[in-house]
C-alpha cells in the first residue's frame, strides 16, 4: 500500500509533461505555419519572438541580428517587458552574451558557467541566472540569436528550455533566413527601379541639354535670332536653291552706329535690352520675310529672297526708319542710328565668303561716308576686306607711329587771341587714302586698342608743349578721351607715372562726352578728381546731343562745356537752335563754366556768339584741324 502514493504522483507527473509537450509541439507547428509563408522580415522576427516568449516562459524575448558589418549586432524583433524601448537598438558585437554566442557558436545558459574557468566564471556568473541565448544558424552563416531575459516564475532557464529554444531556433532559422533574402532582393528591386527612375530622369535631362545646346550652338541667347553658325547654314542653302531657281536675293549687313559707347555709358544689361527691341522692332517690320540674325555685338544680317537693286536699298531704308523712334531704358531716352551695305546675287558674288566680304565693305562704305545705307560698288572696292584689315594696318600703324596729329585751334571771342588747341587724330591709309577718324576710332575701341592710341595722343601732346614752353609760347592742347580709356583702373596709374606730368599738366585739357555721366558716378567722380589733382583741365565735349545731368554736372570738376556743332551751325538760320545756344551758354555761366561753340564757320556765327557772351570759337572759319607745320604758319601768321 505504501507505494500506491508514489505512483499515482508519477502519473500525474507524466500526464502533466506529455500535456506540455503537446502544448509545445502544438505551439512549434503553429510558429511554422505562419512563418512559412510569411515574406515579411518585419513580421517574421515579431512571431518569432511572441512564440519564443511564450515557449521558454521569459518576461522578454529579444532577437539580435548580425549587421552585415559583422562589428555590431541590432535587436530586430522582441516581445514582453521594455521590449519596445530595446528593439532598433545596435550594439557593438564584442559586448554582452551575443558577442560569446558568436564567438563560441553555441548556446548560453545558466549551464554553460560549469564549463568556464574560474576567472570567466565569475566575470558571467552576475548575468547567467537570468539570460538564455540560442544561435540562429543560417545555411551559411550565423545570423544572430534568441535571447530570454527572465523566467516568469522568476525561476532559472533550465536545460528543458535550451533544448526547446535551441530547436525553435533551428525551425525558424530558415525562415528568417528566406526573409531576409527576400527582402533583400526587395531593397535590389527598389534600387534597380530607382536606378532605372534616376536613369530615365538623366535621359530626359540629356535629351534636354541637348536640345539646349543644339539651341545655344544655333541661336542668339539674346535676341532669339539665328545665330552665325545658322545664318551660315541658311544662307548656303539659299544660294543653292537660287542658283537651281534662277533666283536673285539681296543680303543686308546693318551695324549699329557707336553702340559701343551706349553699353560703356548705360551698362551692357540696358544695351542688351536695346539690342532685344531692335531686333523686336525689325521682325515686326519683316512680318515673316527674309532671314534675320544676329551675328553678334551689334551686327545683324538679313537675307531677304527674290529682290531686285531697287526694292532691297528701299527695304534697308525702311530698315533704319524703323529706328528713328527713340528707346526708353529706365526713363532715359536713347537714339540709335546705323549703317547698312546692301549686296546682290548673283550680280555681286555666287558664294557665301564673297558676298560677305563685299556686304562688309559696302556697309563700310555707308558708315564712313554717313549716308545710312551703301549698295556694293566694284568701282569703289580698292581690294578692301573691311575692318578685319583694318585692325590689323592699325595696330601697324601705331606700331610703326605712322598716324598723325592735327590741331584745330579755338579763338578767345573777347580779344581774338587763341590759348588753346585741340589735338584730333589723323590716319593717310596708304591703299584706303584718308580714313575718317570716327571709323578708325570705333575700330580702336572695338579691338582693344584705344588706350594704346590715346597713350601716344597724350604723349605726343605733352612733347609739343614742351616745344612751346621752350620758345615761350603759352599754349594748351585739349584732347579727347574715351570713356573706355578714362573708366579702365590703368589709366590713373598711367597718367600719375608721366614724368612730364607735374610741368605740363597745367596745359593739357581733357576733353569728355557727356554720355559718360551715365557711367558708374561715384568711381567717374573720384578719377576726375585725381585727374584734376594732375593739373588737367576737364571739357565736356558735344554738349546737348547725350544725356547730361544737370544735378551730376554741377558736381564733377569740369571748367568747360562745348556746344555741339549740330546747334551752331545754323543758328543764324534756324530761332530753335539759338534758343538752344543761348540757354547752354547761360546754364554753364550759371555753373561757373567757361564755353567753346564748336562748327563756327561764318562771321555771322561769330558775332552772334559774341553778342550771347560765348567765351570760345572753334571751327572752319578760324582755321581747319591741320599739321603742326601749318599750325605753326597760322600762329605766325595770326602774329600769336
Amino acid at each position: 500500500m505504501a507505494g500506491k502514493p508514489f505512483k499515482v504522483v508519477d502519473v500525474q507527473r507524466l500526464e502533466q509533461n506529455l500535456h506540455h509537450r503537446e502544448a509545445e509541439i502544438e505551439l512549434l507547428q503553429k510558429t511554422f505555419a505562419e512563418i512559412g509563408s510569411e515574406l515579411d522580415l518585419e513580421r517574421v522576427f515579431q512571431i518569432v519572438a511572441e512564440r519564443a516568449r511564450d515557449l521558454v516562459h521569459a518576461q522578454t524575448l529579444l532577437i539580435p541580428i548580425l549587421d552585415e558589418n559583422c562589428e555590431t549586432y541590432t535587436y530586430r524583433g522582441g516581445a514582453g517587458l521594455n521590449a519596445d524601448e530595446i528593439v532598433g537598438e545596435s550594439m557593438p558585437l564584442d559586448f554582452g552574451i551575443c558577442g560569446w554566442v558568436w564567438r563560441h557558436k553555441k548556446a548560453w545558459w545558466r549551464g554553460v558557467l560549469d564549463e568556464l574557468d574560474d576567472e570567466e566564471r565569475n566575470f558571467w556568473e552576475k548575468e547567467a541566472g537570468s539570460v538564455i541565448l540560442v544561435p540562429l544558424q543560417g545555411r551559411k552563416h550565423f545570423l544572430g540569436g534568441i535571447a530570454g531575459i527572465n523566467k516568469c516564475d522568476e525561476g532559472d532557464f533550465d536545460r528543458r528550455d535550451l533544448n526547446m529554444l535551441s530547436l525553435f531556433a533551428s525551425i525558424v532559422a530558415i525562415a528568417i533566413e528566406n526573409a531576409m533574402a527576400v527582402q533583400t532582393m526587395e531593397e535590389a528591386r527598389r534600387l534597380t527601379e530607382g536606378y532605372q527612375m534616376q536613369l530615365q530622369r538623366l535621359n530626359r535631362q540629356l535629351s534636354e541639354s541637348n536640345r539646349e545646346l543644339e539651341y545655344l550652338s544655333l541661336y542668339d541667347t539674346l535676341t532669339g535670332l539665328p545665330n552665325r553658325s545658322l545664318f551660315h547654314d541658311r544662307f548656303t542653302q539659299h544660294i543653292s536653291v537660287a542658283q537651281t531657281e534662277k533666283q536673285s536675293f539681296a543680303l543686308l549687313l546693318i551695324d549699329l552706329n557707336n553702340f559701343k559707347e551706349i553699353n560703356e555709358t548705360l551698362g551692357h544689361e540696358r544695351g542688351d535690352q536695346i539690342l532685344k527691341d531692335i531686333a523686336r522692332r525689325f521682325l515686326l517690320y519683316l512680318d515673316g520675310n527674309g532671314i534675320l540674325s544676329r551675328l553678334g555685338g551689334d551686327e545683324f544680317a538679313l537675307l531677304l529672297p527674290e529682290l531686285d537693286r531697287h526694292k532691297s536699298l528701299r527695304h534697308a531704308s525702311h530698315l533704319l526708319q524703323q529706328l528713328e523712334a527713340p528707346f526708353d531704358v529706365d526713363g532715359v531716352t536713347i537714339a540709335v542710328s546705323a549703317s547698312i551695305g546692301v549686296s546682290l546675287f548673283p550680280e555681286h558674288g555666287a558664294d557665301v565668303s564673297t558676298l560677305l566680304r563685299h556686304t562688309d565693305q559696302a556697309m563700310f562704305s555707308a558708315k564712313s561716308g554717313k549716308r545710312g545705307v551703301s549698295l556694293y560698288d566694284p568701282a569703289a572696292d580698292h581690294s578692301s576686306t573691311g575692318t578685319l584689315t583694318m585692325t590689323a594696318d592699325l595696330r601697324e600703324a601705331l606700331e610703326q607711329q605712322t598716324l598723325e596729329l592735327y590741331y584745330q585751334p579755338k579763338v578767345t571771342l573777347a580779344d581774338e587771341r587763341i590759348r588753346s588747341v585741340e589735338a584730333l587724330g589723323r590716319w593717310q591709309h596708304p591703299q584706303r587714302g584718308f580714313v575718317p577718324p570716327d571709323i578708325f576710332i570705333d575700330v580702336l575701341e572695338q579691338t582693344g586698342m584705344i588706350d594704346r592710341y590715346t597713350h601716344w595722343v597724350i604723349e605726343t601732346a605733352i612733347e609739343q608743349i614742351q616745344h612751346w614752353r621752350i620758345q615761350q609760347r603759352e599754349l594748351s592742347i585739349a584732347v579727347n578721351i574715351s570713356t573706355q580709356t578714362l573708366m579702365n583702373p590703368d589709366f590713373m596709374h598711367y597718367l600719375e607715372n608721366l614724368d612730364a606730368i607735374a610741368d605740363c599738366g597745367c596745359y593739357l585739357q581733357f576733353e569728355i562726352t557727356e554720355n559718360l555721366f551715365l557711367s558708374e558716378y561715384e568711381r567717374l567722380c573720384d578719377t576726375l578728381g585725381r585727374v584734376r589733382q594732375l593739373g588737367i583741365s576737364l571739357s565736356i565735349d558735344d554738349f546737348g546731343t547725350g544725356y547730361s545731368s544737370l544735378a551730376r554736372l554741377k558736381k564733377l570738376p569740369v571748367g568747360e562745356l562745348k556746344i555741339d556743332r549740330s546747334f551752331v551751325m545754323d543758328m543764324d538760320r534756324d530761332p530753335d537752335d539759338e534758343v538752344i545756344v543761348r540757354s547752354t551758354i547761360d546754364l554753364a555761366h550759371n555753373l561757373g563754366l567757361s564755353v567753346v561753340a564748336e562748327g563756327v564757320e561764318t562771321e555771322q556765327t561769330c558775332r552772334c556768339l559774341l553778342e550771347l557772351g560765348c567765351d570760345i570759337a572753334q571751327g572752319y572759319l578760324i582755321s581747319k584741324p591741320v599739321p603742326i607745320e601749318q599750325l605753326e604758319q597760322f600762329l605766325v601768321d595770326r602774329k600769336h
